[in-house]
């Protein structure tokens, strides 16, 4: 099983608009740029968030998208449905019909995995995912700094 590049993707520009929140409207060239997705994909995968009332459009100059919501009321899994993405580990869709019309031996397996996978995805938002970049760039930052103090006192001695 594994999540395409739909899912991904779609998870990865909301994130970015969502570093973003609150700085006004955000364009997807821009995501596209810093993303490295497609503009024309990321054209697609708004579309469908926009349907799911995710994301806010903006025309005009100026323009681009908003998160319709607050960071911590948006699920990954919210964003993984909203771009039709199923993240299935059986080979029947769930239904049950795995050999030809009967359950294979391990659906009930599959089938739970499926449920704790949506289960992880439902309890991870997109405040969460801030959070933990904002940490990561905190932390980058630090390293850098302290380099470059230590170049500085290299070439001060």
């Amino acid at each position: 099983m594994r999540l395409t590049t739909k899912g991904r993707f779609a998870v990865t520009a909301m994130l970015d608009l969502a570093l973003r929140d609150g700085n006004g409207p955000v364009t997807l060239a821009g995501i596209s740029e810093r993303q490295k997705i497609s503009l024309s994909y990321l054209e697609q995968l708004f579309g469908k968030l926009r349907r799911h009332n995710l994301v806010d459009s903006v025309r005009g100059p100026g323009g681009g998208y908003t998160l319709a919501k607050a960071t911590s009321a948006v699920s990954v899994a919210d964003i993984i449905r909203a771009v039709d993405e199923p993240v299935d580990a059986t080979q029947c869709g769930g239904l049950g019909d795995c050999l030809e019309g009967e359950r294979c031996m391990t659906h009930e397996l599959w089938t739970n995995l499926n449920r704790h996978i949506y289960d992880y995805l439902e309890s991870v938002t997109l405040a969460d995912l801030v959070a933990a970049q904002q940490a990561q760039a905190a932390k980058v930052a630090v390293v850098r700094d302290s380099r470059e103090a230590s170049d500085n006192k290299a070439a001060v001695a």
